[in-house]
């Protein structure tokens, strides 16, 4: 049986999970066009989620589920003073009180809570991001037959991801915007572009492979295939499309000359990340010491984040993209996928 056939898809286009950027209208269009929607579930509180599973439960296709499968540690008092010390100049800046907070850390790792509401809905695809979680939860997840997605940033990942339970894997290039899904080593040096990455994990593992990472047409959906992949991930595409949430300041730096220049940095949640490069991440430093543990980075940067957007200013959000913008076209969804269907030739 094919991935297609397994997936219950039309075509080989998988929409990447995109916290911050979606809500349920985008995985509704991409399934309509005949590919895979998936939804980001690692910032969803227990009702957000139940919520957006009975809506995608009432098309009656097939979705992917996507949680964070990171060790989330207790906020170190130490870490959080000096990265507030790296930060005060701009708090400053912008009148905020030294002591401001706004809300706790968005991302939390799968939990037993999130399994259970899962299971209330059986859907069909599951997958992870930092690994799987721990066997138990799993199992769970398997329980009702949920195939399991994960991603792998270099072919020993791969490896093990295969070895302990998953159906498919993303092989994440270094390409791909957002966070990197390491997990076994925290050295970038062993992250590889997708195109090399993408033949050694099809060659080292008997699962089927999804390339994410620099996708942006069907051009590289064409090239992917070629090289192996059962499917393609594509999430930096979808950013501009209308049934996105990108924010209007988001937009306009991808449209601009600026959208050019990404990087990976860990300033804005502790863990590194690929976006567009801006203020914050000039002046601080892409891959600073002073950033707290993921995901705590974020709590300090909120109010700050917040103070200028309300002026028009993004040089305090993460402003997530992959190296590739040229694909980011102001189009709906079902539109973008039927040019790309052509390009690839997949029609």
């Amino acid at each position: 049986m094919t991935l297609l056939s397994q997936l219950g898809i039309r075509y080989p286009i998988i929409q990447a999970p995109m916290a911050g950027v979606q809500d349920c209208a985008l995985p509704l269009a991409v399934a309509a066009a005949g590919g895979l929607g998936s939804l980001p579930a690692a910032m969803l509180s227990p009702t957000e989620l139940r919520q957006a599973l009975r809506v995608l439960k009432e098309r009656g296709q097939p979705f992917n589920i996507n949680f964070f499968c990171h060790r989330q540690a207790e906020p170190d008092p130490v870490e959080a003073r000096r990265w507030r010390q790296a930060l005060a100049p701009y708090y400053a800046e912008f009148g905020l009180a030294a002591d401001a907070v706004l809300g706790v850390p968005g991302r939390a790792p799968f939990s037993a809570e999130q399994a259970a509401i899962l299971a209330e809905f059986q859907p069909a695809l599951v997958s992870f991001h930092f690994g799987l979680p721990a066997p138990a939860l799993l199992a769970s997840v398997k329980a009702w037959g949920a195939r399991v997605l994960a991603s792998a940033t270099t072919v020993a990942e791969a490896v093990w991801l295969a070895q302990h339970g998953a159906d498919a894997i993303i092989a994440q290039g270094l390409e791909a915007g957002g966070h990197r899904g390491h997990f076994l080593d925290e050295d970038l040096s062993l992250q590889q572009g997708t195109l090399t990455l993408l033949p050694q994990i099809v060659q080292a593992v008997g699962l089927p492979v999804i390339a994410a990472g620099g996708i942006v047409d069907g051009k590289g959906i064409r090239a992917a295939l070629a090289l192996g992949a059962s499917a393609v991930q594509m999430g930096t595409a979808f950013l501009c499309s209308h049934e996105a949430t990108t924010s209007r300041l988001h937009r306009a730096a991808i449209h601009s000359a600026q959208g050019q220049h990404t990087a990976l940095t860990n300033l804005f949640s502790g863990r590194p990340a690929r976006g567009i490069v801006n203020r914050l991440m000039r002046e601080l430093g892409l891959l600073s010491a002073s950033a707290p543990a993921f995901p705590h980075a974020s709590v300090a940067l909120a109010p700050l984040r917040g103070a200028a957007e309300k002026s028009g200013s993004h040089d305090f959000s993460p402003l997530w993209a992959g190296q590739n913008v040229t694909g980011c076209l102001d189009l709906p969804a079902a539109e973008l996928i039927t040019i790309w269907v052509a390009e690839a030739g997949l029609v």
